[in-house]
């Protein structure tokens, strides 16, 4: 699997979005991304085997980060699509706002 193909897939682009700026131990990741722990370990060996992400060990824990340098040809496309992401966040976010000022 290249790496267009695994940074596309939407819950790996997710789990690099909260390990971009953070290292992250698999249970805090699954905890944002509502997915078992279980899929998150697999999605996350495979951004490793793709040399994508960083693992470290901390204690008994494993921490996991992006590897910016890796993705840096892919870092312009995951940033607009999470710009893409986080828009449509805050205008559903809006036009519930919206929808409860006119109830009340």
């Amino acid at each position: 699997m290249d790496g267009f193909e695994l940074v596309a897939e939407p819950r790996r682009r997710e789990i690099l979005r909260l390990i971009w700026d953070q290292p992250l131990a698999v249970s805090a990741i699954a905890d944002q991304v509502e997915v078992t722990i279980g899929a998150v370990s697999q999605h996350l060996s495979k951004l490793h085997e793709a040399g994508l992400v960083t693992v470290r060990a901390d204690g008994r824990r494993r921490l996991y980060a992006a590897d910016r340098d890796a993705l840096a040809e892919f870092a312009p496309l995951l940033q607009s699509m999470w710009a893409s992401e986080l828009d449509g966040i805050a205008t559903r976010a809006e036009d519930t706002q919206r929808r409860r000022r006119r109830q009340t």
